[in-house]
């Protein structure tokens, strides 16, 4: 059997919700995704799908940390479909949820900033990772000029 991959484009309706049953994370939200469709000549909403999106593991630790209600996001990942009943007489209905491989910040719609999470279990600082810390260290200004490596090119004296 193969699985539905889908991209979503759509905003985030709810506070993201983390939990860490059995020691593995889970981070799960809504997204809402409203098409725009030609009537009569003008444009105007469609009728908006409601998608529940699962991340685990690290994916769902960065999810927590950076994907806030109301923000602009795309999605991919595995879709799934789930009968639901909400009881009471009422008829079931088919959730449609996306267990994410990839969840960012939709750039068409405004500016995020990246951060790389740092491994927990990392025993020792990569010689890279090491360089990155002592320019922090050193208080390099966003003027100063980088070579093509991003190591700072050093400023002669004007003559």
């Amino acid at each position: 059997m193969t699985d539905t991959l889908v991209t979503l484009r759509g905003w985030v309706g709810g506070d993201v919700t983390f939990r860490t049953p059995k020691d593995i994370s889970v981070a799960s939200f809504r997204v809402g995704c409203t098409p725009r469709v030609k009537r009569d000549g003008t444009w105007e909403d469609g009728e908006t799908t409601w998608y529940s999106v699962t991340a685990w593991r690290a994916l769902a630790e960065n999810v927590r940390d950076s994907v806030h209600r109301g923000e602009p996001v795309i999605v991919h990942g595995r879709l799934r479909t789930r009968l639901w009943s909400p009881g009471q007489g009422e008829p079931d209905r088919n959730v449609l949820e996306v267990e994410a491989t990839l969840v960012g910040h939709d750039l068409s719609r405004g500016t995020t900033a990246f951060l790389k999470r740092q491994r927990s279990a990392a025993g020792e600082e990569t010689d890279l990772d090491a360089e990155v810390a002592e320019m922090v260290a050193e208080g390099l200004s966003t003027d100063t000029q980088l070579d093509a490596w991003g190591n700072p090119k050093s400023v002669e004296p004007a003559a």
